[in-house]
């Protein structure tokens, strides 16, 4: 049976609904089974991929940014959450495109679609937060702020747009008081921002989570707390590099299990969509080697 790619046409500001006829004649050319649907509405992606993985048809292939495959892969989970995934897929159409990053995979789509060809797929862990999975990342707290100022601002383009974000989001200097528990620590008190890491970067620019391994089995998550605008301020730059770990401030942990409790309630962000406004609760874990993909 023919695989199916699924087309995000608003990806990187609507850029990616252009690439349907090189994604088309890619397929040909390459003697690729591969139909190829363009979503019309957010979150229809989701249904797409459910109704196909329940027609069996594989492989299944996104095509768009890491929310387009955040979309693609809860789709084929809500089908048979027990089931591996894969083989799955990536065109690259995004704006950070931060999960083929930390996988080495290619941005173009000719060397994408070649990958696809070749079948050269490795194993890869999946994270999830309160029943949605993610392949790349999450974050509670400063991070999913910064994304709904990305989401926002449609007067910038490329990764400029998250660190503009980024800084509007510390100007607001918003703190939550945190209960988090996770396989061999706690902690409570103030936060000013929890990112769980599969890979370690996210929004292209920031290692936010420099330990992370996207096949180790587990999730690495930092959080800290900054008093003061200033202090947000000398973190940010390192956290381009990942060096703000080193910060006294700053806590990194791997865990299979993390659960943050938050007063007020937080947003909550993964593979960089605002998946909730407002939680007070946040159950995280690792599905360990659930994702066959095509990779280098």
């Amino acid at each position: 049976m023919a695989g199916l790619i699924i087309l995000n046409p608003y990806a990187n500001r609507w850029e990616a609904g252009k690439q349907k006829d090189a994604i088309v004649n890619a397929c040909a050319e390459l003697d690729l089974p591969l139909e190829c649907v363009v979503t019309k509405a957010p979150l229809e992606a989701i249904e797409i991929a459910r109704q196909a993985s329940k027609d069996a048809m594989t492989p299944l292939i996104a095509a768009g940014g890491d929310g387009t495959i955040g979309e693609v892969l809860n789709g084929i989970y809500a089908d048979n959450p027990s089931r591996r995934i894969g083989p799955f897929g990536i065109i690259p159409l995004g704006t950070a495109n931060d999960l083929i990053n930390n996988l080495g995979h290619s941005r173009s789509l000719i060397e994408s679609m070649h990958l696809i060809k070749r079948a050269k797929t490795r194993r890869i862990d999946l994270g999830k937060v309160n029943g949605w999975v993610f392949a790349n990342n999450s974050a509670v707290g400063l991070e999913p702020i910064v994304s709904q100022f990305n989401i926002q601002m449609t007067w910038s383009r490329g990764v400029l747009r998250y660190l503009i974000a980024a800084l509007r989001a510390i100007w607001g200097k918003s703190v939550w008081d945190v209960k988090m528990r996770w396989d061999d620590g706690e902690y409570e008190g103030p936060m000013s921002l929890v990112s769980v890491g599969n890979g370690a970067l996210t929004g292209g620019l920031f290692h936010m989570a420099p330990g992370a391994r996207l096949d180790d089995g587990a999730l690495t998550f930092v959080h800290g707390f900054a008093p003061s605008r200033r202090k947000m301020l000398q973190l940010l730059p390192r956290a381009i590099s990942g060096e703000y770990v080193k910060d006294p401030a700053i806590h990194q942990h791997h865990t299979t299990r993390l659960r943050i409790e938050t007063i007020p309630g937080s947003p909550l962000q993964a593979d960089g969509e605002i998946r909730t406004d407002a939680a007070a609760l946040f159950e995280y874990e690792v599905l360990p080697s659930h994702l066959e993909i095509y990779a280098p």
